[in-house]
C-alpha cells in the first residue's frame, strides 16, 4: 500500500488551479472529466515535489466546501483492493461505496471507507504511467 494522492474539494476547479498556480509549480494535470458514478469533475495534478492532488467539484463534495473543509480524501495504490478492504473493515473502518471503475483511473477500481483518519480511497494497482 503506498499514498497516491489527496484528494481536494472545491467550487470551482479551474479557479484552485489558478490559486495553485501562484503557489507551486504544477509539474503536470490531466483533462478536466465528468465522472457520472460519483456525480463530480475531477481533476488529477502532480505538484512540483509535493506529489498528487485530485481536484473534485461537484455534488459529491458541495457540503464539505460549504462547510470549508476542502481536504476530502486520501487514496492508497494497493495491490489486491479486495483484501485491502477488508483488512481496513476489520479494523474498524466503515464502508462508504462499493467498488466502481474510476474513469479518471482508466476505469481501474476504487473504492471508499470511513476510518479513523478520515474518508480513505483504495485504488488498485495499475500501470504506473497512469494517474
Amino acid at each position: 500500500m503506498k499514498l497516491h494522492h489527496v484528494g481536494i474539494a472545491t467550487d470551482n476547479i479551474d479557479k484552485t488551479i489558478e490559486f495553485l498556480e501562484t503557489v507551486t509549480v504544477i509539474v503536470s494535470r490531466t483533462e478536466k472529466i465528468y465522472d457520472p458514478l460519483q456525480d463530480a469533475w475531477l481533476c488529477m495534478l502532480e505538484l512540483e515535489g509535493s506529489g498528487r492532488v485530485e481536484l473534485i467539484e461537484g455534488n459529491a463534495v458541495s457540503r464539505f466546501v460549504k462547510k470549508h473543509i476542502n481536504l476530502y480524501h486520501t487514496c492508497y495504490e494497493v495491490a489486491n483492493i479486495e483484501q485491502e478492504k477488508e483488512k481496513w473493515i476489520a479494523s474498524g473502518a466503515v464502508l462508504v461505496s462499493d467498488e466502481k471503475s474510476a474513469i479518471l483511473f482508466n476505469n481501474r477500481k476504487v473504492v471508499f471507507l470511513m476510518s479513523q483518519i478520515g474518508l480513505v480511497e483504495l485504488l488498485e494497482s495499475g500501470d504506473e504511467n497512469e494517474s
